[in-house]
Parts: C-alpha cells; structure tokens; sequence
C-alpha cells in the first residue's frame, strides 16, 4: 500500500509539474557576445545569466546591468547590441523561412540598442515594431539606433568635447500619400518598397505597380504625383534652402503618367528645372502640369497639359526642334504618326493634382532638442523609421535623428545628438562579437577604445 501512494504520489506531482511548466517556445534566437552582469528571464521561470550561447524565445525579457551590454541574433538575420542598463522584452516573435505571416514586437522598457534589421523588417512594412512608453518605432527594413533616455543621455554628450553635426535631411523627396505596391530602386539596382514617409533619394526609379498611386513631396515644396504603372527617375536634385537659386531638379517620365508642381528652385531659377520623356524636354516656368505617356516613352504618344504657369516643349530627335509655350489650360499630344497636334480638353489622368494634397508640416523642418531632455531618441543609419506617438507621426530616413517627448510631440533635431552620433558601443555586424571582445580586453587593460569600437 505505501509503495502504490507512494508511486500514486509521484505521478500527481508529475502531472502537476507538466501543467504549471510553460509550453517550450520556438527559440527566436542566441546571444553572440556579453560583458558584464546580465540575465535572461522566460515568463514563470527563474532569470539565468545572459551568456554566449544562451538561447532566446518569444516572451524572454533581457536585462543588462550598469556597464554591462550584449550583442544577440535572431533567426531572421536581425541582430542588437544591447546598450549597458537597458531591459528588453521580446513580446512576439514569429519567423519561418518565405512565410507571409513573420512577425516582431519588441517592447523597450528601458535603456536602448543598436540594430540591424533582417528578413522580418525587410518582408513587410508593419511586420517589425518596437514599443516604448513614448512612442512605437515602425521599422521599415533598417539599421538605427534607439535609446531611452533621462539625465543620462545628456550628461554623456556634456563629455564629449566634438561639436555637432547637422541633422541634414538626405532624401530629395518623401512619399506623403501611397496607395498601392509602390518601390525605389536605387542607382545599384538594390529596389526598397516605400510607403508613406518613404525617403526618395537622387539616381532613384520610383516605381507603381498596376493599380497604386502616389504623391512625393521634395525638399523644395515641389509636388508629383505618380499614376499607377508609371516609372520615374529623380536624375538630379541639389537643394540649400538659403540659396534656392543653385538648386536643381531634374526628373525623367520613363513610363505611366506624372502630375508635377514645381517648388522653390523653379522659382528662384526656372532654368535649374527640367522634366523628360525619350521624346521630348519640359521647360519650366512656374509650373503644375501633367504628361502621361505610353508603354515605355520610347514610343511617342506622348500627352502634355498645363494646369498652372507654362512649360516649354521641345521633341527630342523629331523633324522639328522648335521650342513650343504651352500657357495654363493648353495642352498637346504627340504621336509618331500624326507629330504634335494641339488639344484643347485637359486630358484623363491618374491620379490627384498635387497642390491638393496635403503635406505633413515637420516632413523635413527641424527644431532645437537639448540632448538632455528626457524621451526616445531615434537615428537611422539606412532605410526607414516611422516614430509614432498618440497625437503625431514623424518619419526618418536614411542620416537623420528624431526625438518623442513624453507629452506625445514629435521633433527632427536640428543636430544629431552627440551621445547617438559618437557612441563607441559596436554595431551589431556579423563580425561584432570579435569586436566587442577585442574592446572589452582593451578596456579591461585600461587601453581607451575610443577610436576602436565606434
């Protein structure tokens, strides 16, 4: 009888065990490197020490100490340094290889970390987010950095003696409305998918799939609006708004339909604008216009009208080379067969005129943020970064900074914050954890490290 309770005992305890012990997560992912005090915790289970090899899983929370950090990887590619007193959470995280579903949800208690994103971020544009108590980073394929900071951000850039640099908005143009599939290819042939906030860059086809549509707004106060099926090039586009006069924009129709509003630079120096086809030159004079054109624009069968101000036109190789004014509500077409014959009626055209659209106020203005004021401080190293709090969005490309104050308002500081823009914590490369180790032995023999790890 004792032997059958006994054994009766033993299994009810075993059941027990299998009930309250958590199902065993899919692991999500490893720590490549750590240094200093740091752990691990699964939901229900005792913390255990952030270590090379430990593995991660969906709902762990990763905790480093004061002078601590760590660098982990996900199964995706993506990869973190983890920043000294920061906590982690890894609230969702779902990656099998090609599924449409893939997903991330990171929460940042406190602290911050260095990334680089990988197959997840680059799948979808809403599949990679992290949450903060200010606000939630949307990662659209990208390498940042992200820190929450109180008094010591601040205190950190107080020590470093370099000045800082501007917070220069690098795009030419950002996406201000997209319906539909819509991509940049840049002049390496590497092709991104935009969305709204998207960054344009000079050498970059943008490019609607059938049936999208969009509208980018440059730096300039310039305005297209792109069709669906159409190819656009941004040739050429230097802009100082201090002397809008040497600016210059140049854009190319390579396919589909364009509605432009030019900007700043056509006003200053009308010259410095141009727009064109395979067939024909646009000159601007103060201008909103729309050409569309068939297939390819190799073609012909090219349709132009004026909406505002005039445009010159000029057909490239034709049997004329006659420079023709088309006044606002005056429009032409031109075709292989039949030249260039006026028309009278605005033609059909895809898509909202530009100076209809609204376009965000911060899109590209700056203002002063102390280093020291307490929030989330966001820098993109490349791609971008949607920071969206309960009253505004702001969205970052490719060299800039954006701050989320703790009452919800949004700013693009005019510098980059020191303590972000001369941080010696390593990136989070393949070769990285070979980084920080070299880093941490120096710094354990009191070498500085300054000039090795940034």
């Amino acid at each position: 009888m004792l032997v059958n309770n006994t054994r009766l005992l033993l299994l009810a305890c075993a059941a027990w065990i299998g009930w309250a012990a958590p199902a065993t997560a899919q692991t999500a992912g490893e720590v490549e490197f750590a240094r200093g005090v740091g752990f691990v915790q699964t939901p229900g289970q005792t913390p255990r020490t952030l270590g090379r090899g430990a593995q991660l899983a969906e709902g762990d929370r990763i905790t480093t100490a004061d002078g601590a950090s760590a660098i982990v990887r996900l199964q995706d590619g993506t990869r973190m340094t983890v920043r000294p007193n920061s906590e982690l959470v890894l609230q969702q995280y779902r990656f099998r290889e090609s599924a449409t579903d893939n997903g991330m949800l990171l929460q940042m208690v406190r602290g911050g970390f260095r990334a680089i994103t990988g197959l997840i971020a680059k799948g979808s544009p809403d599949a990679a987010k992290v949450q903060t108590s200010t606000a939630t980073i949307g990662i659209r394929g990208t390498d940042f950095d992200a820190r929450l900071c109180a008094r010591d951000c601040g205190a950190e850039s107080q020590r470093i003696a370099d000045a800082a640099r501007p917070n220069a908005v690098l795009a030419s143009a950002k996406v201000v409305q997209a319906t539909g599939e819509l991509y940049a290819v840049d002049a390496g042939n590497q092709r991104r998918r935009l969305v709204d906030g998207g960054s344009i860059y000079p050498g970059d086809v943008v490019e609607t799939m059938p049936g999208a549509r969009a509208v980018v707004a440059f730096r300039d106060e310039s305005r297209v609006t792109l069709g669906s099926n159409t190819r656009f090039r941004v040739d050429n586009f230097v802009y100082d708004p201090a002397n809008a006069g040497e600016g210059r924009f140049l854009a190319s129709l390579l396919r589909g339909s364009v509605r432009a509003l030019t900007g700043l630079i056509a006003k200053a120096n009308n010259r410095n604008v141009g727009f064109s086809t395979a067939t024909a030159t646009i000159g601007i004079r103060g201008t909103g216009f729309d050409a569309s054109c068939g297939g390819d624009c190799t073609g012909g069968n090219l349709t132009l009208w004026t909406w505002l101000g005039a445009i010159t036109f000029q057909q490239n190789g034709g049997t004329t080379n006659a420079l023709q004014l088309l006044q606002e509500g005056q429009g032409l077409f031109l075709s292989p067969s039949q030249g260039v014959v006026p028309i009278t009626n605005a033609p059909d055209i895809d898509g909202p005129r530009p100076d209809g659209v609204p376009v965000p106020a911060k899109l590209f203005a700056a203002e002063n943020v102390p280093d020291a004021r307490e929030g989330l401080f966001v820098f993109v190293r490349d791609g971008h970064i949607e920071v969206a709090t309960a009253s505004e969005v702001l969205h970052l490309g490719r060299g800039e900074a954006g701050f989320a104050g703790q009452g919800g308002d949004t700013a693009r500081p005019v510098n980059i914050p020191k303590f972000i823009d001369f941080d010696t914590l390593p990136l989070p490369t393949p070769n990285a954890a070979r980084v920080a180790l070299l880093s941490s032995v120096l710094r354990d023999n009191n070498v500085s490290t300054s000039n090795v790890c940034k």
